[in-house]
């Protein structure tokens, strides 16, 4: 097989290649011995397959970073970001030197970890380990479904690679576990992992705690498993991914023999190297070893960035020749052509909102989760590049496209993905997708466990993923699998991770307008927050409609009658309770207003007028009402005000029992209320 970007056929001396591995060492040396911070020993160490892979084989165009079918590369170990970088700028990506040498520094674009969307050329940002792994399952996905999608005879229109640098930390990362096996499961033939294999980290060898073979684990995940046992050795490197470029049934993992530091006298092979500068008198010793000049520093020889430079002309051309694929394919197929550039450009199809289910007014109504099935599969026929699943709970999160069959080898066309028991894996697989363009991802699993996914959740919402996680079962609601299975603190811990969009809509309307919201939130992610239980579907004709979630929150009461005395603030299953308590208290001669506040986040992106409409600041008695933790409550309900919630683990009982011993009842509420009434008139009087 040819090797992508064709520099396979200049030939170069041994000395050319150790000029072009020494730059990228001592790039990484300079920047982080400026910053006096940062982790040099990796970017020393795995310097040679990192220029073999970006010279060798790397398929991208630094002059344009986000052409659709280039290679798409993760440097896993994020700690080793100058060796990110140092490619970057060697190769021709808007990334200078005056960068580099602000590495970490404020305001620079190279930060200590790679950032996706902050450097050109970085395709996710990495750091918590062993995300980066499962983001490029999760690109590898990507790819495989809109090639099965798109390819026609003649028109490979998609067909590149997912590498990744992989590091000892990665692969003790339980999550690489996850997605491994996953991976070889669904026969991820374009995915080819380089393992730098040094045996350190911070602590010292990994002897002392990481064992295992870790080849043999591969290869019962089914991987195709090769081992380099020289890291310096380039040949050997450049054979083994060429090899692994051949194999089309197993994703591949090359074990490289490295030595972290590799080059400095004193801190060669040692955690030393690993996460401080080398120090000033090392720095120049290293120079001297490896036979580069001690000054000045951030040298860069004209022979060696001649050869790096090759990947600007080479990408160029690359990319010409696939726009001049695409153009005959347009011709050819018109309509694939068309749906393909509307997908890749992150938009949504003319028309999609109309398959929308309005759902009719019920008592008795349906959970929240069934109606997110129903617009989930309505909206599947006109969104086709909406494609996830659910982490073995698809029954239970209503989350199958009943007109796909399974994504699998074979089907890769298809959109339900079966993840398994893997949440975090899922979480993280689903970033990948959306980094990797053209599809728009969604999973599914309970509330508590998103948990499990959380460090995939907050990175999806520092770059700004459009993934949408359909979280069900909620509350107590779910009744009587009890403490362990009931969220209480899950909707407070997710409300407070910047840019995540959550929604607990209140019933089946709420929930088609969440979908909607989900969808057109290209910027960050949503949480969908669902119910097992059933929930009466509203009677908009005498509640205002349900697209004013968009708002964040809203007032329920078309008509309010006397001025309300009362607000009762509540989302999800406790906005019934809410209305039931309202009209309790009305025929006590109190009149309130319900709020439906489904999104902290939507109703903060409001105006204050409109804060000030939905919340007046004179009604100084307000409920708060939520099966969940109250913290975060007091900014709306204010200091005299009370929040009805669980800042306690739940029991294990049927739904109702429970609402009751917890105090969520309609006639719990009205007694709270008539006791804050109460309480608010004695104070006025003594004022």
């Amino acid at each position: 097989m040819k090797e992508a970007t064709q520099l396979n056929n200049v030939s170069q001396p041994d000395a050319l290649d150790d000029l072009c591995i020494n730059t990228i060492r001592m790039l990484a040396v300079d920047a982080v011995q400026k910053a006096n911070s940062g982790h040099p020993g990796m970017p020393m160490g795995a310097a040679p397959m990192a220029y073999i892979l970006w010279t060798r084989f790397l398929k991208h165009n630094p002059r344009n970073p986000h052409w659709p079918d280039r290679d798409r590369f993760v440097l896993s170990a994020g700690h080793g970001s100058m060796l990110l970088y140092g490619l970057l700028h060697l190769t021709g990506y808007d990334l200078s030197l005056d960068d580099l040498k602000a590495f970490r520094q404020w305001g620079s674009k190279t930060p200590g970890h790679p950032e996706y969307g902050h450097t050109p050329g970085v395709e996710t940002t990495t750091g918590p380990l062993g995300q980066g792994f499962a983001n490029g399952v999760g690109m590898a996905m990507a790819e495989r479904f809109l090639a099965a999608r798109y390819n026609r005879p003649d028109f490979p229109l998609v067909d590149h690679y997912t590498y990744a640098i992989v590091s000892d930390g990665d692969l003790m990362e339980g999550i690489s576990h996850e997605v491994a096996s996953l991976a070889g499961h669904l026969k991820l033939g374009k995915l080819i992992y380089l393992y730098d294999d040094n045996h350190i980290s911070i602590e010292g060898s990994t002897d002392i705690t990481f064992t295992e073979n870790r080849l043999a684990r591969f290869k019962a995940y089914n991987w195709h498993v090769q081992q380099v046992a020289d890291g310096n050795d380039v040949q050997a490197i450049r054979r083994a991914i060429r090899k692994a470029r051949t194999e089309t049934e197993r994703p591949s993992l090359i074990a490289v023999r490295t030595c972290i530091g590799c080059g400095s006298p004193n801190k060669e092979n040692t955690a030393g190297a690993h996460g401080e500068p080398l120090g000033l008198e090392e720095v120049r010793l290293t120079k001297e070893s490896l036979g580069w000049p001690t000054e000045p520093n951030f040298y860069v020889p004209q022979e060696a960035q001649a050869v790096f430079r090759k990947a600007v002309k080479v990408g160029e051309k690359n990319e010409k020749k696939w726009k001049n694929l695409f153009a005959a394919y347009e011709k050819a197929y018109p309509g694939p052509a068309a749906e393909w550039k509307q997908v890749m450009a992150g938009d949504l199809s003319e028309g999609w909102e109309q398959g929308i289910p309005v759902f009719p007014a019920d008592s008795k109504g349906m959970a929240t989760r069934a109606a997110s099935g129903k617009v989930l599969n309505a909206l599947a026929g006109k969104v086709t590049n909406l494609i996830g699943g659910s982490a073995d709970l698809a029954p239970s999160n209503k989350t199958e496209i009943k007109d796909s069959k399974d994504f699998q080898a074979g089907t890769y066309d298809q959109r339900n993905v079966r993840f398994g028991v893997r949440e975090h894996g899922m979480g993280s697989i689903m970033n990948g997708m959306a980094l990797h363009g053209g599809v728009i991802p969604y999973g599914g699993t309970f509330l508590i466990f998103s948990e499990y996914m959380r460090p995939a959740i907050r990175l999806a919402a520092m770059m700004g993923l459009r993934v949408i996680y359909v979280f069900t079962h909620d509350s107590i609601g779910l009744g009587e699998d009890g403490p362990t299975h009931q969220p209480v603190e899950q909707l407070a811990a997710l409300r407070v991770i910047p840019n995540l969009t959550v929604i607990r809509p209140a019933d089946a309307n709420e929930t088609a307008e969440a979908w909607r919201i989900a969808l057109k939130s290209k910027n960050g992610p949503t949480a969908l927050i669902l119910t097992r239980q059933n929930l009466p579907t509203l009677d908009r004709n005498l509640m205002r409609t349900a697209d004013n979630l968009a708002l964040g929150a809203y007032v329920l009461n078309k008509v309010e009658g006397p001025k309300p005395e009362l607000v009762l603030l509540a989302t999800g299953s406790e906005i019934s309770i809410a209305l039931e308590a309202m009209n309790k208290l009305i025929a006590k001669g109190i009149f309130s207003r319900v709020v439906s506040m489904p999104s902290w986040e939507l109703f903060e992106r409001q105006s204050q007028e409109y804060h000030d409409r939905v919340i007046p600041p004179e009604i100084k008695a307000r409920l708060a009402i939520e099966a969940g933790s109250s913290l975060g409550w007091r900014q709306y309900v204010g200091e005299k005000g009370i929040v009805i919630g669980l800042d306690h683990f739940g029991a294990s009982a049927p739904d109702k029992v429970l609402y009751e011993k917890f105090g969520l009842t309609a006639d719990q509420i009205v007694e709270k209320a008539l006791e804050l009434l109460k309480d608010l008139n004695n104070k006025d009087g003594e004022g």
